[in-house]
């Protein structure tokens, strides 16, 4: 399955699950009714700031939208079935590395970021409480979280909490590639 018909799949899917019309997602995540059928149909080609709305509206990780529906969890996520997506606006690339284990509350992603792109999700409290890290592999990054800026090198990380506006920047020349490590606690 093509990346873009996974993604319109997971949504629906995940939309559904829920008990979520067009018109509910789409008050809550401040998408479109008509962006939401598209992206479902797999007729958009959605950028990473509308999946991430998407997501926050869905009660998941962005990341969440890229995996398929595991009909039985596997601990081993070959190099071949880890799914990539391309961002159409930024043209950053994003690999998932760790298996669909819904019940597993880590997830890995490799990021390549193209020199000059810039990416900003305006993320909010969710349900869960969600720790994040990000670990320079190659090259450097400014990643803003709320207002605090940080300019990282390779082998530089930085951990937050993803419940503010987060803003990825390539200033440079090169590329950059990191992980990005997520850990999901329940709210108490």
């Amino acid at each position: 399955m093509d990346i873009n018909a996974r993604i319109a799949a997971r949504v629906r899917f995940l939309r559904q699950e829920r008990g979520l019309s067009l018109d509910t997602l789409a008050s809550k995540c401040d998408v479109s009714r008509s962006m939401i059928s598209l992206i479902e149909r797999g007729q958009s080609n959605a950028t990473a700031v509308v999946l991430e709305k998407l997501a926050t509206g869905l009660g998941v990780l962005l990341l969440a939208l890229f995996e398929e529906t595991p009909a039985a969890v596997a601990p081993l996520m070959r190099r071949g079935e880890q799914p990539e997506w391309r961002d159409p606006q930024s043209g950053y690339l994003r690999r998932n590395i760790s298996p669909p284990d819904p019940q597993s509350p880590l997830r890995i992603v490799e990021v390549e970021f193209p020199a000059g792109a810039q990416v900003t999700y305006e993320t909010a409290a969710r349900d869960a409480r969600v720790h994040q890290q990000i670990w320079m592999l190659d090259g450097a990054i400014d990643i803003t979280v709320g207002v605090n800026r940080y300019a990282l090198e390779a082998g530089d990380c930085l951990a937050f909490q993803l419940d503010c506006p987060t803003a990825f920047h390539n200033p440079h020349r090169k590329a950059a590639r990191y992980a990005v490590v997520t850990h999901t606690l329940p709210t108490q």
